[in-house]
């Protein structure tokens, strides 16, 4: 067997970059590319021990965790030593994760029933088969690109978990039990009342609230013209509240004052005596987590009460 040992130095130092670069990205740590690419290049030259008189030891774990604890230092610095250990290990956690996407993938497409378990530790010693230099060079973009969207999926997931609340509200009669998201891009207050507002799609609200409410959350513009009108115990309810989305400026929200607002989380409960609440016609969450978008100050005073 041929082994052109320049490639494989090459291909080693792009793999240990694109490992530090993944490392940066998952942290959200500021990318240095010349201290990147430095750290690729110490991480490679273990690469050229194995072909030396101290191949005996480049292969050896303790070994490996030197060169890796150099390579973060020289991408990362040592700033304190947390700081450092996290980098450390999250070199880790990219390389196992990345190098189980690829020997998921190759043998998804080519398996065979043959036991070769032995062969196959023997030829990654070796840089052969059965997982390709050629399939790895392509492969490894791919396995990146896949990874860093699931990491960035699981962290939004856990991201809205945490600000998930569950809503009770009560307004002529009707009680609604939502799923909120406490969001601190929503900004909106009533200008004279100060009063925040939460936002509540009517995509499954159907047949629970008035259909001249579900009308206007779809267009509040004939309300505003006079085209359309509220039976009186909801249009005494109305307030209008400025707001501004991408295409439109200075636009008017149609929104109403319920009868009470109670936001529980885990074993606390808040309520909002000033809040009110705007109905949209537009599904807020693709897979139903939440319903409703819940104002940030909603939440600032103290719990009304501890549920055991």
């Amino acid at each position: 067997m041929v082994l052109y040992l320049d490639v494989i130095w090459l291909l080693n130092f792009l793999i240990d970059s694109i490992l530090l670069v993944m490392t940066a990205v998952f942290l959200k740590r500021h990318l240095i590319w010349w201290r990147i690419f430095l750290g690729g290049f110490i991480g490679s030259l273990i690469v050229l021990f194995s072909f030396t008189s101290y191949a005996h030891i480049s292969g050896h774990p303790l070994m490996k965790l030197i060169f890796s604890m150099i390579m973060v230092f020289t991408a990362f610095g040592f700033k304190r030593f947390r700081f450092y250990a996290g980098n450390l290990l999250m070199l880790y956690f990219s390389t196992f994760l990345t190098g189980g996407i690829l020997i998921g993938v190759h043998y998804f497409l080519r398996f065979d029933n043959s036991l070769q378990s032995s062969m196959f530790l023997a030829s990654v010693k070796g840089f052969g088969d059965p997982i390709s230099w050629v399939f790895v060079m392509f492969a490894l973009p791919a396995s990146w690109y896949f990874a860093r969207n699931r990491i960035n999926s699981i962290e939004t997931v856990k991201i809205q978990y945490d600000e998930l609340v569950e809503v009770e509200i009560e307004i002529n009669g009707l009680k609604l039990q939502l799923k909120g998201l406490v969001d601190s891009g929503n900004q909106l207050y009533d200008p004279l009342s100060k009063s925040p507002v939460m936002l509540i799609s009517t995509e499954k609200l159907e047949g629970r609230v008035p259909e001249d409410i579900l009308h206007l959350s779809e267009d509040n513009d004939r309300f505003m013209s006079g085209d359309h009108s509220l039976p009186p115990q909801w249009e005494e309810r109305v307030r209008f509240v400025p707001a501004q989305s991408i295409g439109k400026k200075n636009q008017l929200l149609i929104a109403y004052k319920p009868d009470s607002i109670l936001i529980r989380k885990g074993k606390e409960v808040w309520g909002c005596p000033k809040g009110l609440i705007v109905f949209q016609g537009i599904a807020f969450s693709a897979d139903d987590t939440f319903n409703c978008i819940v104002h940030p100050k909603m939440l600032s005073s103290s719990p009304l009460q501890y549920v055991s």
